[in-house]
């Protein structure tokens, strides 16, 4: 399989910008995607925060399953699970956010002032960076989109009592762990006209059944065999199949991409707790 690496131009400039104006902030807003919280983790964006506080939040918790609240612990209290685009999340994001700065507002209260604190919000593309930060303003002020790569700008944005710098997506200049390179382009952080939908397909089906077994088996019929020879079952179960017999494997591995994208395939998180504390511990 192709070694799955990408880091476009204006990556090196997304990460120049946040250099500057990490000085600017009192803290950092960490977004991963709950179905792959190690994945979506970039160890040169932390490094970025150097002493302020960061808030790690783990988005699209509608698509995770338990193996994600393992995971969130990891992170100690300043962590928190939420579906951005669910307006029942803000109130636990919002909570979050004044517990990482508590003990600087009281400081500052016992001096005789009070600041607006602002935090910058990173994360890879696609994990809902900008949808979090819709969801704490009650409006569309952030730029969304499902294609990986959808903000560019720097944009500060005043909300109550505090503001935010939504950033790009920006992925590390490579991917020391080909697996978990995976795993984001299963989820869609990484922009798909650059990979081969045909192998990711196949290892998504593969670590699928190594997981998740019964999942395929209720949603294609899968019940063992090859990468390839699952592929077939999915061409069968959903009619995928050309005239003279042919089976349409290119709609069959654009329909599992889509079905574990959207949740179809239940609530799933790829990664374990020792995928996370190994990037923790090496930071």
């Amino acid at each position: 399989m192709k070694r799955i690496q990408w880091f476009p131009g204006h990556m090196t400039k997304a990460m120049r910008m946040m250099e500057q104006s990490v000085p600017l902030a009192d803290g950092i807003i960490y977004v991963l995607d709950a179905r792959c919280p190690a994945a979506s983790f970039n160890k040169k964006l932390l490094r970025l925060a150097g002493a302020k506080p960061v808030l790690y939040v783990l988005n699209k918790a509608d698509l995770a399953d338990e193996r994600a609240d393992a995971i969130l612990k990891l992170f100690g209290g300043n962590a928190v699970k939420i579906n951005a685009a669910k307006a029942s999340s803000k109130r636990d994001i919002t909570e979050a956010i004044d517990k990482l700065v508590s003990e600087k507002r009281e400081r500052n209260l016992a001096k005789g002032y009070s600041k607006i604190f602002r935090f910058i919000v990173v994360g890879v593309p696609n994990t809902g960076k900008s949808t979090v930060i819709n969801l704490l303003a009650g409006s569309r002020r952030a730029v969304t989109g499902d294609k990986a790569g959808v903000t560019r700008g720097k944009q500060w944005i005043r909300l109550d009592g505090f503001e935010l710098l939504d950033t790009p997506g920006t992925m590390p200049p490579s991917f020391e762990n080909q697996q978990l390179a995976l795993r984001l382009a299963y989820v869609g952080s990484i922009n798909d006209d650059i990979l081969d939908l045909d192998d990711i397909a196949l290892e998504l089906l593969g670590e699928m059944y190594e997981k998740y077994p019964k999942r395929l088996e209720e949603r294609y019929g899968i019940t063992g065999g090859t990468k390839l020879e699952m592929l077939d079952c999915v061409c069968r179960r959903r009619g995928f199949v050309l005239r003279g017999g042919e089976l349409d494997y290119e709609r069959a591995e654009r329909a599992v991409i889509d079905d574990f994208r959207k949740g179809r395939l239940g609530r799933i998180t790829l990664d374990t707790c020792g995928d996370m504390a190994e990037l923790l511990n090496d930071r």
